[in-house]
């Protein structure tokens, strides 16, 4: 049935925005596309209106069109709100009371999972030991940037990485016997621990995750979703959920690229995202599409794994990116050469730079190619972005400073001037895409974006 929205202000422009101004009225047609924005004298509300359209009255309310999270990972969003959260806690008996009281509420759930840990909440140990006692099941304790999961013993075993070795451009935290400590960083928590639990969670569970995530977004008035990391586990999940149910939400899909000791390896899964977008694209499946492939180059700031152009201030340590620019030059190349967009993860100044080296030598200009955070990019880099068409894939919510306290002893004061630089990115000509990183942050919170303030 058509329905006739009236005594609204409806938003409409042109593609790129321009020319913006307020309507009075929309037109639905009976399968939900908008078939017209304008005034209530138009001829096509007054066939709509002799046709028997219902009418509405908006109440004078602004209506926009839906939201696009440009950034976000569904499935481990979804289980995020089942976890623990420790985002308030200053300290580790803060931690280990949120612990305790969730378990206590929880006696039935096979696993503890907790999200939200930073690093200075613990003054960066994150050891087995220090959590064995709380419970004797597995516990899985998420950082903030998901970039760390913190394990008690429980979870190591279930693991089984005591002699696993640490894969390419990850590491299982170890003693000086060998032994797993309780920390999984970069590619062992991506590569290890999130596929893990998406295996031994039950399919209904995941369903509801992914269910829960729809929900949280929809009622905040998003209608699209970027999902920045997927793999197997999460793609069979998805495929399930939309076959039982036909959500609100499209979903464009960048396929995780995980390091391997080969480049045979690595271009077999760059196979796998153009297999999948010959399948699953803008023609076939509107509402869930693989667009791209993701690459995750370096680590984060707090835990000393994003990779600098000069030693972290506070410790002198240092971090290499997860691929050197011969490593990645092939998967670009081959991923562009198909047609897919490229999303390189960038933290550091040095991996900064090599994303957009990779991207010039690599990558067809037009491709709308992205380089995913830039939190920390020379002022030469950030000029360069705009001038190769490179989208800038910011996160705003990063730079609240409530979870930036550890930044002036590692960095120093100098470097942290050049953060968060999105002024400099827009200026040089970039497009910058707007995302949540979810759950690594809340969906609907954006006043960092434009204040630097708490979120």
């Amino acid at each position: 049935m058509t329905t006739i929205f009236r005594n609204g202000q409806f938003f409409q422009s042109g593609i790129q925005g321009e020319n913006h101004s307020f309507a009075e009225c929309m037109v639905v047609d009976g399968a939900g596309k908008i078939a017209h924005v304008g005034s209530s004298a138009d001829e096509q509300v007054a066939q709509a209106e002799a046709k028997g359209a219902t009418k509405h009255d908006v109440g004078g309310r602004i209506v926009l069109p839906g939201f696009i999270d440009g950034h976000m990972h569904l499935l481990i969003m979804g289980q995020s709100l089942q976890k623990a959260g420790l985002e308030a806690c200053q300290n580790f008996e803060d931690i280990r009371k949120v612990l305790k009281d969730f378990a206590a509420a929880h006696p039935s759930t096979s696993r503890i999972m907790a999200k939200g840990w930073m690093h200075f909440m613990t003054d960066g140990q994150a050891l087995a030991s220090m959590i064995d006692d709380i419970d004797t099941r597995p516990i899985f304790i998420d950082s903030k940037d998901l970039h760390s999961t913190w394990c008690n013993t429980a979870a190591l075993d279930e693991l089984g990485v005591q002699d696993m070795p640490d894969p390419e451009g990850g590491k299982i935290h170890r003693d000086e016997n060998g032994k797993a400590t309780g920390l999984l960083t970069e590619a062992a928590a991506v590569t290890i621990v999130w596929p893990h639990i998406a295996k031994v969670a039950p399919m209904e569970e995941k369903l509801a995750a992914v269910r829960g995530a729809i929900q949280a977004y929809n009622a905040v008035g998003y209608t699209g979703l970027i999902e920045m990391a997927m793999d197997e586990n999460g793609w069979e999940v998805l495929q399930i959920f939309l076959k039982q149910e036909a959500p609100a939400m499209r979903f464009a899909v960048h396929w995780l690229i995980a390091p391997r000791k080969s480049e045979a390896e690595n271009l077999a899964q760059v196979d796998r995202a153009i297999e999948l977008n010959r399948r699953f694209n803008a023609e076939t499946t509107p509402n869930c599409r693989v667009v791209g492939i993701k690459v995750i180059g370096d680590g984060i700031i707090d835990g000393c794994t994003a990779a600098l152009t000069e030693p972290y201030t506070s410790n002198g340590a240092t971090a290499e990116p997860v691929w050197s620019l011969e490593e990645l030059g092939p998967v670009v190349k081959k991923a562009d050469a198909a047609g897919l967009q490229c999303a390189l993860h960038a933290i550091g100044d040095k991996t900064i730079k090599i994303a957009i080296d990779a991207l010039e030598q690599n990558a067809t200009p037009g491709r709308r190619h992205r380089i995913e955070h830039l939190e920390l990019a020379s002022l030469e880099d950030a000029a360069r972005l705009g001038k190769l068409g490179i989208t800038a894939s910011i996160q705003a919510v990063h730079a609240d400073p409530a979870i930036l306290r550890a930044w002036p002893t590692l960095l120093g004061p100098k470097r942290c001037e050049r953060a968060f630089a999105y002024t400099d990115f827009a200026q040089g000509g970039a497009v910058l895409a707007l995302g949540s990183d979810a759950p690594t942050a809340r969906t609907h919170r954006s006043r960092a974006s434009t204040q630097r303030r708490r979120a």
